[in-house]
């Protein structure tokens, strides 16, 4: 696969001459295979953090809870977010990375298609990382019902590909 590139950068897609907004015509566009993997983190405290590693959270497994909410999210995508494509996904992956006192996501999407799949990579981390912020905010909470350290951070698409097919 090769990397993406736009040689109309400059160009406004989604909005009209006359300001109104529209839905990108990919039509013309040959399909090809993408691919692009996301990846965002939470903060939470380092007991949470062993509660999950040690499936104790009270909700339930924490991961497989967020897994499933972050492919949900992927398939949903042309739902949530304006002028987004509905598009085949064809694989989706998670792989989650528990840490000291985080909890990373990557979420890799495939498609074959005439447009990316950035936006169901983003989709699929935040949502997978608030189903574990949901998961465990009892937990979280501060003495006057604050969450002091949890935090969502660092979320953005780390690759993305694209090959023309024969």
């Amino acid at each position: 696969m090769t990397e993406d590139s736009d040689t109309e950068r400059d160009e406004l897609t989604h909005t009209t001459e006359e300001g109104e907004v529209q839905m990108v015509d990919v039509g013309a566009k040959p399909d090809t295979e993408r691919r692009a993997v996301a990846r965002g983190e939470i903060r939470l405290t380092e007991s949470t953090v062993e509660a999950i590693r040690g499936d104790e959270v009270e909700k339930g497994d924490v991961l497989a809870t967020a897994r499933v909410g972050a492919v949900q999210a992927v398939k949903h995508t042309w739902e949530t977010i304006p002028m987004c494509h509905q598009i085949p996904i064809t694989n989706v992956e998670t792989d989650f990375s528990v840490e000291t006192e985080r909890v990373v996501l990557e979420v890799a999407v495939e498609t074959t298609g005439k447009t990316g799949c950035e936006m169901e990579a983003l989709e699929g981390v935040t949502t997978g990382l608030n189903v574990v912020w949901d998961m465990v905010k009892a937990a979280e909470k501060d003495e006057a019902g604050q969450y002091p350290v949890t935090g969502i951070t660092d979320v953005g698409v780390v690759s993305k590909e694209k090959r023309v097919l024969d």
